[in-house]
């Protein structure tokens, strides 16, 4: 082969674009990339109705009703006073306050009471709750019922601090933030950037596997290319792939107003994953030359391989977390430069095994 030919004219290249273009006919990846697609460009509806399945208060709306009773009653109402979204009415018995709530005019009942302490002499509360049941009103209901419930607790912690042996470590002091924050850059931001390389991978299993099922690999054979050059043109379209979904989603992100730093870092960090598993998937694919069992296997080990990931110091969603918030570690870094060198090693003796593979056996 001359070595003056232009790059674009390279046989790898060459096969990586045709492997490329023919994606356009696979409707199970064109949907996958859809369905990506979606997410990251409405990401800033999709936050808001996610975060409720675990958060319901994040989108509460209205206000819940809850009658007192019991000696500690008081308590009970400086401690609803105290939250937004809550109103109380005090009862003077147990009997009016169930007869409010099964006529729905509250929507719960905090029953407190002054019990002897089992801790020492004194006495503490013991609250009893009712909330109805069966709805989605009654999560939001149970909610506000926690956070009234957590007030009264800081109230008495803080009534009965002067009778301590020792003062308490004061608390740091509470800072606003988006209640979309955590879920945003914890569970959105690392599932669209990790789904690129593991379909890279799957679709490196097929395009191997498709063309020995197929006796097209013979086909390419007849070109001066040899076995290493069209898995290396394989391996390299199915690499640039991932990269440029996740520039393309860092994009649509950014124009949602969810801001990520560190996008070199980041994108260098999924390249160097999307380079492992799509070396896990050429040689899956190369030696078992059966798209199922190859394709079983590719699903098993990379489902080990990410869940063994907690093991590491740092697990690969949180790195890419740690660099999307902007605070990153050195341990962070070093996840990033592990990372890079293990795909760098990887693919290399991926190459030395695939080299020893005589390719009239294929």
């Amino acid at each position: 082969m001359s070595d003056d030919r232009p790059i674009w004219r390279d046989p790898r290249v060459v096969v990586a674009r045709r492997d490329i273009r023919s994606l356009s006919r696979e409707k199970t990846i064109v949907l996958a990339l859809l369905i990506q697609l979606f997410v990251a460009g409405f990401s800033s509806f999709l936050v808001v109705g996610l975060t409720s399945l675990y958060d319901p208060s994040s989108v509460a709306a209205g206000e819940v009703e809850m009658a007192v009773t019991g000696d500690a009653r008081e308590e009970l109402e400086a401690a609803a006073a105290e939250q937004d979204g809550t109103s109380v009415t005090a009862f003077e018995n147990e009997t009016a306050a169930q007869r409010a709530f099964n006529q729905r005019r509250v929507d719960a009942i905090l029953r407190g009471d002054y019990v002897p302490s089992t801790r020492g002499p004194g006495e503490q509360i013991a609250v009893t709750a009712v909330v109805p049941e069966g709805s989605i009103r009654s999560t939001l209901i149970v909610v506000e019922v926690r956070r009234v419930l957590s007030g009264l607790e800081r109230q008495e912690r803080l009534e009965r601090t002067p009778y301590l042996d020792k003062p308490p470590v004061p608390l740091p002091d509470t800072v606003s933030a988006s209640q979309y924050f955590g879920f945003t850059y914890t569970i959105l931001i690392p599932l669209l950037l990790f789904l690129p390389p593991f379909i890279s991978g799957s679709v490196a299993v097929d395009t191997v596997t498709e063309e020995i099922e197929r006796g097209t690999m013979e086909l390419l054979r007849v070109a001066p290319v040899s076995l290493l050059d069209i898995i290396d043109g394989k391996a390299l379209g199915m690499v640039l792939l991932a990269p440029a979904q996740v520039l393309l989603w860092l994009g649509l992100l950014s124009t949602n107003g969810i801001a990520v730093s560190n996008p070199a870092a980041i994108l260098l960090f999924i390249t160097a994953v999307t380079v492992v598993v799509v070396t896990l998937g050429v040689v899956l694919g190369i030696t078992l030359q059966n798209r199922r069992p190859a394709q079983l296997l590719f699903s098993v080990l990379t489902l080990v391989l990410f869940g063994g990931a907690v093991l590491l110091p740092e697990h690969p969603a949180t790195t890419v977390a740690k660099l999307a918030v902007d605070s990153p570690t050195l341990l962070t870094y070093g996840h990033v430069g592990g990372a890079v060198l293990v795909a760098v090693a990887g693919y290399a003796a991926a190459r030395v095994y695939i080299g020893r593979i005589a390719a009239e056996a294929l």
